[in-house]
């Protein structure tokens, strides 16, 4: 699913990424973790072909981003769920609309729009408040409706950058329950955390970014 080889990245001279080799299976939940400023966001942004590489390869799902074209690029965008830690929703739309600009922008049909975007919400479990404003949810709430609107397009990968990192505890659990359920049904999810009691609680493969470079870590046992 998704493939790094001998990935470097540098900005102004300065070299963030260096020599990555990473791959990533069909259906796996991996940890992406490190210590702040290490690159994990940077790595992320590789993923969905929002900056280029350095030097090297970036293989997603078949995609090679040394030879795809522009007009491609947002094919491989539906494949890819993203979820950012600062939620990013249209504060000036409801709970539905913004589920459904995700596939307003692919020309989806109006009838199979509301049937996903139903789905979505019920999947996160709030179906119920489709129709209130962002700032009407509570912080956990408005990442699961993030979580819907990744899914939405039902993508076969699914990036979470710091997807815990502005929720209380509880939240935060909520969300890991909802992420390990999506995973159980097949999608690959790539996490950036450094909430390394939700790795104890919820075990899964670890890679470390440290000094530039990936490292295949011990799994954490569960607590």
């Amino acid at each position: 699913m998704i493939e790094l080889k001998n990935v470097t990245l540098a900005f102004d001279s300065q070299q963030l990424l260096g020599g990555v080799n990473f791959s990533m299976k069909r259906g796996e939940f991996v940890y992406l973790v490190g210590q702040t400023g290490a690159g994990k966001s940077s790595l992320m942004r590789l993923l969905y072909f929002d900056l280029h590489p350095s030097s090297g390869k970036v293989i997603i799902d078949k995609y090679d981003f040394s030879t795809i074209t522009s007009r491609k690029i947002p094919h491989l965008r539906r494949k890819l769920g993203i979820v950012f830690q600062d939620f990013r929703l249209l504060e000036d739309r409801s709970i539905y609309e913004n589920v459904a600009f995700a596939l307003f922008v692919t020309n989806t049909r109006r009838s199979e729009i509301k049937k996903r975007v139903l789905y979505a919400l019920a999947d996160v479990g709030l179906s119920h408040k489709r129709n209130q404003m962002p700032h009407e949810l509570s912080g956990g709430e408005q990442q699961r409706v993030v979580i819907a609107r990744a899914l939405v397009n039902e993508p076969s990968i699914l990036l979470a950058d710091e997807p815990t990192g502005n929720l209380d505890p509880a939240s935060s659990s909520e969300i890991m329950d909802l992420l390990m359920k999506i995973n159980l049904r097949g999608t690959a999810i790539l996490m950036a955390t450094h909430n390394y009691e939700l790795v104890k609680k919820y075990p899964a493969r670890v890679v470390q970014m440290k000094d530039g470079k990936l490292i295949d870590i011990a799994m954490f046992p569960r607590v």
